[in-house]
């Protein structure tokens, strides 16, 4: 298959969105705000305590590489904490909840979910 010059460069570009979908990502998992927070049952099952440590080491999280963040939106994370692999990932829905959000950079038409897992939960 080939491409024109202009189809082929069109394709390459960068989304420009991507810098306000990390920067609004950063927020609801730096600040827990922006967003709802949904903790799976095995977390829970782990203790306030347990959760409280959870909580605050996401929420200092920034070992963001082009490996485990290809896209550049910080929206998922693994932790090793109290012996348990934590993920943690971010989906962007309508405001809604129903559907996956038209624009993940306008806040006015998206809800983020920032979800707490147990490895084994994935």
């Amino acid at each position: 298959m080939t491409h024109s010059d202009d189809t082929w460069h069109a394709e390459c570009q960068p989304d420009p969105r991507i810098p306000k979908v990390r920067a609004l990502n950063d927020r609801l998992r730096g600040e827990l705000v922006g967003g709802q927070i949904f903790l799976t049952p095995g977390v829970q099952g782990l203790g306030e305590a347990t959760v409280q440590l959870m909580l605050h080491e996401i929420m200092a999280f920034d070992d963001f590489t082009p490996d485990n963040d290809p896209y550049g939106e910080h929206d998922f994370g693994r932790l090793k904490i109290a012996g348990q692999t934590i993920l943690w990932k971010i989906d962007y829905y309508d405001r809604s909840l129903c559907y996956g959000s038209p624009d993940p950079a306008d806040e006015a038409v998206t809800t983020r979910v920032l979800t707490i897992m147990l490895s084994s939960e994935y």
